[in-house]
């Protein structure tokens, strides 16, 4: 995969080498802020402060400075999608590899969607319960007016450790992975 296969807003994965080399790059920027909080030799307070309103963080993708909040919440973010578009590469290898851009500020109408347009689409979330801000339901009704062929769900959550699909929470088609 070269450079121009990503941005901050556009990640495109065609096989797991992909899916392996970008959660490295959103490992390295976890090494970068872990090593800025090991070397802190300030008030805890202040580093408190500097973590959640200065850039001391890193997108955990295009690696331009965060503050330390949102680069916990763009880790997950991007871990959730890029592991729901491992499993999606093995469900679907006829769909030409797929298109990432998690987030409310995304680039394209679903979290993950097939190179090949209209057969595969997801969305993504990382939550404490799947159930946080009526998020579950939310992406359900979403994914349910899409017309992709095949339509999926992907969350993470200590309620839901591992992988596995959890047929409880499907609706009109949308099958739903932890």
């Amino acid at each position: 995969m070269d450079e121009s296969a990503f941005s901050a807003a556009l990640v495109v994965v065609r096989s797991f080498a992909d899916v392996d080399l970008m959660l490295e790059r959103v490992r390295d920027s976890a090494a970068r802020v872990h090593d800025w909080i090991a070397s802190f030799q300030g008030d805890p307070l202040e580093m408190l402060r500097l973590m959640k309103f200065d850039a001391v963080g890193f997108h955990p993708v295009g690696h331009h400075p965060l503050n330390l909040v949102e680069q916990i919440n763009q880790t997950w973010t991007f871990t959730v999608a890029l592991l729901a578009a491992r499993q999606l590469l093995s469900l679907h290898p006829e769909a030409g590899g797929f298109r990432l851009a998690p987030g409310a500020h995304a680039s394209q109408p679903l979290d993950i969607m097939s190179e090949v347009d209209g057969l595969v689409g997801a969305e993504t979330f990382a939550a404490v319960t799947p159930r946080n801000n009526n998020k579950l339901v939310k992406d359900l009704v979403k994914l349910s007016a899409t017309p992709e062929q095949h339509r999926y769900l992907f969350f993470m959550s200590p309620a839901f450790p591992g992988n596995a699909r959890l047929p409880q929470f499907e609706q009109n088609g949308v099958q739903v992975w932890s």
